[in-house]
């Protein structure tokens, strides 16, 4: 049984440890939501066409969206039921007991650290591909990257919100644009050009076979990766029970969308077989469907950019923000958890952002930062999907600001798709996926002997948990 430090129970201690609160309603919620995941429309979903051809890919796409969007409905009920920044584990905690909880916020945080050095790398491709400075896509642009978009949310969320608001506007302006320029060369032929390789019921619409559905499957949630990071916002949100569920739900309908135009135009006008190994398919599409450059595919190439940076602006907000908790609870050393004068998380930013910079620098692989920061969100999400189930099996008369449409059916089904969206990361790379569930392996170690018996009672995911358990004494 863990242990709680009430030394670190006071007002002093909580004090330096606050947010904004009221910095974000729905539709900055709904922005935010979108530019989490609105690079993965940019760059990086097309490396599932060389893992399972167009129709794989198209399947991996469709199970994941049905994953995500059933997954969605239980965590607008969770976020608007338990409204702190810990969101995911502390979700997890209320339903699944801190070792639960921790699980889950460690499997969060390998995501959102991983997956913005995955976002530095495209954000590489695409400044080389502009041919910037003479810039190469290599470690320099990665580090004024996290240099700048850490120091601008060390300033502050309502201005991070804000200036990430702006890009993502940007970004979807420039998705609208590549659909109109690539609808008049889309040619059904060039979705199939990838020559079947002869494995079990390889054709030209699955030229890897059945095998090929799972290992694009990591590619699939690339659409849609931390979108679930909403949440994360809560305790900045003005009215969390009402603006939470909207804000999410709008935001995954617009990825439903723009994924599925990115899906069927990009390889559909340049050819599934040249976009299968691309860091900038949306310009260089535009490229191979005209002929040569255009100014619209200069343009593309320019607000791309603007399109992932709008997303490794919103994750490192997301990062921070689920460290931050985990901090302030205890379960994670407790200086993570300061906050400045403008009450943001300074080393909560500072210390994801170096190893994923770290990350980034030494691998520069965009597919294997991928595979990662996937198995650290489809683990989340199989503890997500089954905290929602049992805190409606646990506390059925739990006060809920919004109920999920189908109920643990919903979630049930987001549940088995995710459990086998992990194993899909062992198919992808066995490798990474192995060091990845070694690494977390070792945090749940770190827990079970050392920060359990440091977890601080007055931290608000806590304090539900606290509730709750003197909630069922009474009754009992």
């Amino acid at each position: 049984m863990e242990t709680t430090d009430t030394a670190r129970n006071d007002d002093a201690y909580l004090q330096h440890r606050r947010l904004n609160r009221g910095a974000a309603g729905w539709v900055l919620l709904a922005g935010l939501g979108v530019a989490y995941v609105i690079s993965g429309d940019f760059a990086g979903w097309n490396l599932g066409l060389a893992q399972g051809g167009w129709g794989g890919l198209l399947i991996a796409f469709i199970l994941m969206g049905v994953m995500y969007t059933c997954m969605v409905f239980g965590l607008a009920e969770l976020s608007s039921t338990l409204p702190t920044a810990g969101a995911g584990y502390a979700f997890a905690r209320r339903a699944l007991g801190p070792l639960g909880g921790f699980a889950t916020g460690m499997a969060v945080l390998i995501e959102y650290a991983v997956a913005p050095a995955a976002i530095a790398t495209f954000i590489g491709g695409y400044v080389e591909a502009l041919g910037l400075f003479g810039l190469t896509n290599s470690w320099p642009v990665y580090l004024v990257t996290y240099v700048i978009f850490i120091g601008i949310h060390i300033r502050g969320v309502g201005e991070a919100l804000k200036i990430m608001f702006a890009i993502t506007a940007v970004a979807t302006i420039a998705l609208a644009a590549a659909v109109a320029g690539l609808l008049p060369k889309f040619d059904p032929a060039k979705l199939f050009d990838i020559v079947p390789d002869g494995s079990a019921g390889a054709s030209a619409f699955l030229p890897m076979g059945v095998s090929g559905i799972l290992a694009a499957l990591v590619y699939g949630i690339w659409f849609f990766l931390a979108v679930e990071g909403v949440p994360l916002a809560a305790e900045e949100t003005a009215n969390p029970k009402k603006d939470m569920p909207r804000g999410i739900i709008v935001s995954v309908i617009i990825l439903v969308i723009f994924g599925a135009l990115m899906l069927i135009l990009v390889p559909g006008a340049a050819g599934s077989q040249a976009m299968s190994t691309s860091d900038n398919p949306l310009p260089e599409a535009l490229r191979i469907a005209y002929g040569g450059n255009t100014p619209l595919a200069d343009f593309i190439n320019y607000a791309g950019l603007a399109g992932l940076v709008a997303s490794f602006f919103s994750i490192i907000f997301a990062y921070s923000r689920q460290l931050f908790a985990l901090s302030r609870a205890g379960y994670l050393p407790r200086w993570m958890s300061l906050t400045g004068k403008r009450r943001t998380p300074y080393w909560a930013l500072i210390v994801p952002g170096t190893v994923g910079f770290l990350l980034a620098a030494t691998t520069q692989d965009g597919a294997l930062l991928i595979n990662i920061a996937v198995f650290g969100a489809t683990v989340s999400y199989v503890l997500l999907n089954l905290s929602h189930i049992v805190l409606r099996k646990k506390e059925p008369l739990l006060e809920r600001g919004y109920r999920t449409p189908g109920g643990t059916v919903t979630t049930s089904i987001a549940l088995v798709l995710s459990a086998v969206a992990v194993v899909a990361t062992f198919v992808v790379d066995v490798f990474a996926a192995s060091i990845t569930a070694g690494i977390f392996a070792a945090a749940l170690l770190y827990y079970w002997f050392y920060s359990r018996h440091r977890i601080v009672a007055g931290a608000p995911e806590e304090e539900f948990a606290r509730l709750a358990r003197a909630e069922a004494e009474l009754k009992a």
